[in-house]
């Protein structure tokens, strides 16, 4: 999923918000905060609309100040890897006339059954019915708005 906006504001200060994750629970979703903050490497940590707390590891996979940066989730080992093949979220900033355009593109594969699971959520329209009635699943959330992501 790729979406971009047009904020009114430099690139240089939209590069200072996403390239450090202690902003992250500013602006991405679910996020409640951030732990082990290192230049390659943090956890987020979550918290569901039941009140239960996720945590997920992600590494930086690109740093390109300040027109890109790209980070992924790690897997391996988690619970995560049996529902996922990949997670991976990439900004791009581009200068435009008074501000800077924002290009977020997440890019989810699922693994076995959950690849299923979320093409039958979308079918069976339970992302649309989660928007509208604010109520998410604990392992679900908003991502823009037309998609959803399932941790």
């Amino acid at each position: 999923m790729t979406r971009s906006r047009a904020v009114p504001v430099p690139p240089d200060a939209v590069w200072a918000i996403v390239s450090d994750p202690h902003h992250l629970p500013r602006w991405w979703p679910l996020t409640e905060r951030v732990e082990a903050v290192d230049p390659d490497a943090w956890t987020s940590v979550m918290r569901s609309d039941r009140g239960n707390v996720v945590r997920a590891d992600y590494r930086v996979e690109a740093d390109e100040p300040p027109r890109r940066r790209a980070w992924s989730q790690a897997l391996e080992g988690t619970p995560f890897e049996r529902l996922l093949r990949e997670h991976r979220t990439e900004v791009a900033l581009l200068a435009g006339d008074g501000g800077t355009v924002v290009t977020l593109t997440v890019t989810q594969r699922g693994r076995g059954t959950a690849r299923l699971g979320m093409w039958m959520m979308r079918e069976a329209g339970l992302a649309d019915y989660w928007r509208q009635s604010g109520e998410w699943a604990d392992f679900c959330g908003p991502v823009g708005e037309d998609d959803f992501e399932c941790h």
